[in-house]
């Protein structure tokens, strides 16, 4: 069993020392794949549209670095921006969507990658904290197991 806590233990501890080690390039990562959601964005049953429509409603932003980054994209020149962009959804028409000066005042400007970022990151202490009070807790386990195994062994040869 301590064996067993120890190699889950240092399963966790190298998993979190590579998140912290590439923790820039998971930043890239993210704002590529945000880029090509935004690209790749329609309005079926998408899971990436989904997910981009969750994270705009969600931190109240649009776009990857601002909202006119729709513009670049194959939905904008069908029906403008999304819907959830917009700051109140019965205030937002279909033709301010369509012209971006008149989206600015409707849409939420910020982009979602430095909303996202920022998030996790000021989250990052209570994942931390977290983390190490699991591994605090496995750590005892291990120490309890090998104490109970000793414990064992030595009266093993004390019955006979």
């Amino acid at each position: 069993y301590a064996m067993l806590l120890s190699l889950i233990f240092l399963i966790v501890l190298v998993a979190a020392v590579v998140g912290f080690v590439f923790r820039h390039e998971i930043k890239t990562n993210f704002e590529s794949n945000l880029n090509l959601a935004l690209k790749n964005y329609n309005t079926t049953v998408d899971q990436h549209s989904e997910a981009v429509d969750t994270i705009q409603r969600t931190l109240h932003c649009c776009g990857v670095q601002n909202y006119s980054d729709w513009e670049k994209t194959e939905y904008f020149a069908q029906k403008g921006i999304p819907q959830s962009c917009c700051r109140n959804q019965d205030d937002c028409s279909v033709e301010d969507l369509r012209d971006l000066s008149r989206a600015k005042l409707k849409v939420f400007v910020d982009g979602c990658f430095f909303l996202v970022t920022s998030t996790m990151e000021s989250k990052m202490s209570v994942v931390a904290g977290i983390s190490f009070g699991i591994a605090c807790f496995q750590l005892i386990g291990i120490i309890l197991a090998c104490c109970l195994s000793q414990y064992i062994t030595n009266n093993q040869y004390e019955m006979v």
